[in-house]
């Protein structure tokens, strides 16, 4: 009979299949390796840079890289865990992220990594962008301000909704959601409360105007377990505001 293939993530032995990532592989297998903008649902473009792991000397996205027999890979490490810090740090003050009075508080994944990581503090001086709030919608709410350029509704939208809605646009800090409309509202598109890039964003630029506080602290998705013990992607159908 023949074997799978096979790595070695952290010194555990990881199986994998033909095309596999290295980040899917070990997902498969139930080992963690942090990361944001990878969706086993869309293509991979190692947009945030979080999932780098250590691949025989040499740092690579794991979401990107394909899973080799024999590939010696080291990811929970201090050198790659404060590089991720540092990533997650620059996230947090690129962008609006109070938690505690956050809708996405206890659902989002960009807290929950912070949490898994021992992230204690933003080091870095907040930006404090003010980006136009956009509630043209009648069911959801734009809050481009928490927006980490994951691209995950940009995928959502085209690959799955077949609509095209959203595109990100400027550069580097100046990088933002883009509605594709004549006047980038929210409102003017065809979006429903019940499309895929509407469920779909990490933190909480896309939330709906009514139900998003009907779990109290504390009973939230991952209030309960570490990101590393649920994964990144149940926030999706966890007590989701029934749609209107």
């Amino acid at each position: 009979m023949t074997r799978d293939p096979a790595f070695t993530l952290d010194d555990i032995k990881i199986e994998f299949q033909p095309g596999d990532s290295l980040l899917t592989a070990a997902l498969a297998n139930h080992r963690y390796i942090p990361h944001l903008c990878a969706h086993p649902d869309f293509s991979a473009h190692g947009s945030c840079r979080v999932c780098l792991v250590e691949v025989d000397g040499r740092n690579r996205p794991a979401c990107t890289t394909a899973a080799q027999s024999g590939m010696t890979i080291r990811s929970n490490i201090e050198p790659l865990n404060a590089m991720r810090r540092q990533l997650l740090q620059l996230l947090f003050v690129e962008g609006n992220h109070f938690c505690p009075g956050c809708e996405q508080s206890g659902q989002c994944q960009l807290q929950a990594t912070a949490y898994e990581l021992g992230m204690a503090d933003l080091h870095y001086p907040p930006l404090n962008p003010r980006r136009k709030l956009d509630a043209s919608h009648p069911d959801l709410l734009l809050d481009r301000d928490r927006c980490i350029g994951c691209e995950l509704c940009v995928k959502a939208s085209s690959q799955v909704d077949q609509k095209h809605i959203f595109s990100l646009g400027g550069r580097g800090t100046g990088t933002q959601l883009v509605v594709n409309s004549e006047h980038n509202q929210l409102g003017e598109t065809d979006m429903a409360a019940d499309d895929r890039a509407a469920h779909v964003c990490p933190v909480g630029v896309i939330l709906f105007k009514t139900g998003n506080y009907a779990r109290v602290a504390g009973q939230r998705l991952y209030d309960q377990q570490p990101i590393s013990a649920i994964g990144n992607h149940r926030a999706e159908d966890f007590d989701l505001p029934s749609t209107p």
